[in-house]
């Protein structure tokens, strides 16, 4: 009986981890399509109106390494079921913000709630499953991730056109207080480190990632000058005196030491190429369907479906086979799909047939599937047990910095031949290219492809070096 209660108990953590991912990822793509209407409805130009897109992005990108930390000391489970509720709370204030300032401070609110959500996720199945299990709980976290990512674009478009942009925030509501409730009566409570937070530590992380996503998001909208430049270069060059700051603390908040683990170490940079390298080609091709294929943006985003059912098939049976096999062999071919299905974009002009997106965008959804399982069972099973929080919070923080990476690619690099006002447009459905700017955006395209192809290549390598894992089955 009590073994039966155990699966039981176990089950309903790992759905509400899996609903949480979803729905945190749900809403990073959810505006994309209601921004023109958000942008008509609230009176507000453009670029204003993408700000609601890019604060999620923002703070998410900041407190996750903080949040997964504060995690391990304070409890995870409160901070996990907290931020459920800090999220649903942000949620419903979004869907009845009355003026655009308003919305992105209610976006703010919901973002630090899903920072806490993804910051402890990994960690909280970390705690619930023996590390010969768990590559079989992150199999359907990944499917979460990936189908939310890519759902969020449709469900944004259908709520939008069905009943108001209000919806897609509103619809939330229910389902976080569902939730929250399930989450305080399943999830156990893990052994706390006992130990003070590094200030200093936190201060500076947060200045840093800070200055890195206001630099990286002003130079994808408004290009390169003084000031972007100036902003990029001042978090690269407080990362030495932050990584002095982290060897004398006594609790750091990342502790350097764990990166001594060769599987560990790799496999967190390859987690984070893997980002940089293919985040963005979601953008990138919903810009080709949009502004060279002319098709709306909800038929652009029904089309990349089929990927997503692959990802959704395969994950779980992935994640399984990881634990068994070990990370290398299946993250890595995970990364070698992606390369392919990269590589297959470079070839795409005005008139490649739509059916070759679908077997592109499978292939991604095969690699995608193969890999994050994977790769994020390897770095929890490797690492020790009293830092959880900060790993997990630091993979998820590393994946969204690449994100913010990612979108600069789909923004600047693909513009190169066209203005990025214009790109910008593309991207949101509010425009598509005719004559012969749509040869010179087809030009710009395959730069990008080409820079995510060579990233995901190094991160193919990165991934092939970690080293043979031998996953622990005995507890």
């Amino acid at each position: 009986m009590e073994g039966n209660q155990y699966i039981h108990v176990s089950r309903l953590v790992l759905f509400v981890v899996v609903l949480g991912t979803f729905m945190v990822a749900v809403d990073t793509t959810v505006v994309v399509l209601a921004i023109p209407t958000i942008g008509e409805e609230l009176s507000t130009n453009l670029a204003l109106s993408v700000w609601v897109l890019l604060s999620y992005l923002l703070v998410t990108a900041i407190f996750a390494t903080q949040l997964g930390r504060i995690g391990d000391i304070v409890g995870r489970k409160t901070i996990y079921n907290s931020g459920f509720a800090l999220f649903t709370v942000g949620s419903t204030l979004c869907g009845f913000s009355s003026n655009p300032y308003e919305l992105i401070a209610f976006r703010i609110v919901q973002a630090a709630g899903g920072s806490m959500i993804l910051a402890n996720g990994a960690a909280v199945i970390a705690d619930n499953f023996p590390r010969n299990s768990i590559g079989r709980a992150f199999g359907y976290t990944a499917l979460g991730w990936n189908a939310g990512a890519t759902l969020g674009i449709v469900l944004g478009g259908l709520i939008t056109s069905l009943f108001g942009w209000r919806y897609i925030f509103l619809i939330n509501t229910p389902i976080g207080i569902f939730a929250t409730i399930l989450g305080q009566r399943s999830i156990k409570a893990n052994l706390r480190v006992d130990s003070k937070l590094d200030k200093a530590g936190f201060a500076m992380l947060s200045i840093i990632l800070t200055l890195l996503a206001l630099g990286s998001t002003f130079l994808a909208a408004y290009g390169p000058d003084v000031i972007n430049i100036s902003l990029l270069l001042s978090s690269l060059l407080l990362l030495p005196p932050f990584i002095v700051v982290e060897m004398r603390s006594e609790n750091p908040i990342i502790r350097l030491d764990v990166f001594r683990t060769k599987i560990l170490t790799y496999s967190l940079l390859s987690s984070f190429f893997q980002s940089v390298g293919y985040l963005s080609v979601s953008f990138l091709i919903t810009i080709y369907l949009q502004g060279i294929r002319g098709l709306d943006p909800l038929h652009s985003s029904v089309l990349l479906l089929p990927a997503y059912l692959v990802s959704a098939a395969a994950a779980p049976v992935a994640g399984r086979l990881s634990d068994r096999y070990g990370s290398r062999t299946l993250a890595t071919a995970g990364m070698a799909v992606l390369l392919i299905s990269v590589i297959l974009y470079l070839t795409f002009d005005k008139d490649t047939p739509l059916q070759l997106v679908l077997v592109s965008a499978s292939l991604g959804g095969l690699g995608s599937a193969l890999f994050y399982p994977a790769n994020n069972s390897a770095i929890m099973a490797n690492a020790p047990p009293a830092y959880y929080g900060a790993i997990s919070g630091f993979t998820r923080t590393l994946a969204n910095i690449g994100t913010l990476v990612s979108y600069i690619l789909a923004i600047t690099v693909s513009s190169v031949a066209i203005p990025r006002d214009l790109a910008f447009k593309v991207f949101l459905g509010t425009s598509n290219l005719v004559g012969g700017l749509s040869s010179d955006f087809v030009f710009g395209l395959r730069y990008a492809f080409t820079v995510c192809a060579l990233i995901l290549f190094l991160g193919l390598i990165l991934s092939s070096l970690r080293g043979r894992e031998v996953r622990d089955t005995t507890n």
